[in-house]
């Protein structure tokens, strides 16, 4: 027996909902002599439920997944499998997802043009305790900034995005309309937007709202 196999394989939960993208990654990382893929998930509660069903020691998450993303998934992870490392790969990284992933406690974010070469090497390095953020994302996330809006204000540019009214904005949030109009004209003004619609839309393109 050699070494390689004498050695404990790293054990690696997929989770992605495009099922093309996500077989042809299992199938090119159980070409890994020391991984192992042992088992995949289409939506973030199926990542859950095979991340307590199996205990894999890195979970790799797709950022956008129906139910719940990767960031949400992660969170969960970190009380319910503790033992679990997760990372998190993107089609479309926007500057905020990359620290609000961080703080729910992945140790990667990366993008998924990554070869599958440099994926397998940036799972064994997380699972050894590495952080690692690809460079032109977090190059994003640093030219963008933090959020200037408030807390109320993403509030209502998340009704927003929806195209809902002001009167309806005003409803769900409990808030008189007036009060409603001030919070959003605040905002668009912010974002150097001319309405709440684009307002919500630059929110969400960088990553400033949780849609």
């Amino acid at each position: 027996m050699s070494q390689a196999e004498e050695q404990p394989r790293l054990r690696v939960l997929l989770a992605d909902d495009e099922h093309l993208i996500r077989g042809a990654v299992a199938a090119l990382l159980a070409l890994e002599q020391d991984l192992e893929i042992v088992a995949e998930a289409a939506s973030g509660p199926e990542a859950l439920a095979m991340a307590r069903t199996h205990r894999p020691d890195v979970a790799v998450l797709d950022l956008n997944m129906p139910g719940a993303d990767g960031i949400e998934v992660t969170a969960a992870l970190r009380t319910e499998v503790p033992e679990c490392t997760a990372m998190i790969v993107t089609g479309h990284g926007r500057p905020g997802n990359l620290k609000q992933a961080l703080a729910s406690g992945a140790r990667g974010f990366l993008p998924k043009t990554v070869s599958a070469q440099r994926l397998a090497e940036i799972i064994r390095a997380v699972h050894a305790g590495t952080r690692y953020i690809d460079p032109e994302l977090a190059a994003d996330a640093i030219s963008a900034g933090d959020s200037p809006l408030t807390s109320r204000e993403v509030e209502l540019l998340e009704l927003a995005a929806d195209g809902a009214s002001v009167a309806e904005i005003a409803r769900n949030a409990s808030l008189a309309p007036g009060t409603v109009r001030n919070y959003l004209s605040s905002a668009a003004s912010k974002l150097g937007a001319e309405n709440r619609h684009t307002a919500a839309r630059i929110a969400r393109e960088r990553g400033w709202l949780s849609l």
